[in-house]
C-alpha cells in the first residue's frame, strides 16, 4: 500500500462532543458500506497527527472500516499535559454514545495512553474488540512497574502492534495471553524507524496498516 496518502485524515468531518471531562472531538473518516467503526485516540504526548493514526485513517476506509479519530478534552482545550487516567476514561466514556451512533460494532483503540484507556473500558462499554498501538507496558527503564493487567483484562479480542525497539515495552517483554501481537521491526514508540534500518518508514506503516486491516477482516 505504499504511496497511500498519510494525511487523508485532514479531509475528515469533525464533531465536537460534550463529556464530563470537557469537550472532546471526533474526526470521522467514513467508509462506503461500512461494517465496523474503529475509534482510536492519541497518546499523552501528542494528538491525532501521529503517523500510525494518520496511516490507519488513510487506508482502512477502503476496507469497509469507518475510522473515528478521537481527541480527548485536554487536547481540545489546548493543554500540554494529559490528566490522570481516570479523567481520560471519563472522557472516553462520554464519547462512546457518539461512536456507537452509526449503529455499527465499535472497535476501541488508541496509541500509548489511548490504548490503555481502550483496554480499561472495553468490557464496560461493550467494545467489539481492542486495538492497542504502542501499548506502554511499563515506563521506560522500569519494567517492574508493569501495566500488563490492563491489557490482559480487556476481555475482548485484542491486537497489540508494537515497535521492535519501543522503550515502553519491546514485543518480547509482553506476557502470554489471548491477545495478538504484531511487531514493527526497528520502530520506536512513535513507529519511527531509523534510516539505516532494513525497511523504510513507508514500509513500516504498510506493515502496520496491513496487519490491522487483516485482523479487522477476521473479526466476527
Amino acid at each position: 500500500m505504499s504511496g497511500v496518502s498519510r494525511t487523508a485524515a485532514t479531509a475528515g468531518k469533525a464533531e465536537n462532543v460534550g463529556t464530563d471531562a470537557g469537550e472532546a472531538r471526533i474526526t470521522w473518516l467514513p467508509a462506503k458500506s461500512a461494517r465496523l467503526v474503529l475509534a482510536v485516540s492519541h497518546g499523552a504526548g501528542g494528538g491525532i497527527e501521529a503517523r500510525d493514526l494518520q496511516a490507519l485513517a488513510a487506508v482502512l476506509p477502503g476496507h469497509g472500516v469507518t475510522v473515528a479519530l478521537v481527541e480527548q478534552p485536554w487536547r481540545v482545550a489546548g493543554k500540554k499535559l494529559a490528566p490522570a487516567p481516570r479523567t481520560l476514561d471519563t472522557g472516553w466514556r462520554g464519547l462512546w454514545p457518539a461512536l456507537t451512533a452509526p449503529g455499527l460494532p465499535v472497535v476501541a483503540g488508541g496509541r500509548s495512553a489511548g490504548a490503555r484507556v481502550a483496554c480499561r473500558t472495553a468490557s464496560e462499554l461493550g467494545a467489539h474488540a481492542v486495538l492497542a498501538l504502542s501499548f506502554p507496558l511499563h515506563p521506560p527503564g522500569k519494567p517492574e512497574k508493569s501495566r500488563a493487567q490492563e491489557l490482559l483484562g480487556a476481555g475482548v479480542p485484542t491486537l497489540v502492534v508494537q515497535g521492535g525497539r519501543d522503550p515502553f515495552g519491546r514485543p518480547e517483554e509482553f506476557p502470554p495471553g489471548e491477545h495478538g501481537l504484531v511487531e514493527v521491526p526497528f520502530a520506536d514508540h512513535g513507529f519511527a524507524v531509523p534510516k539505516k534500518a532494513s525497511l523504510t518508514q513507508d514500509q513500516a506503516m504498510d506493515l502496520l496498516t496491513d496487519a490491522v486491516a487483516g485482523w479487522l477482516d477476521g473479526l466476527s
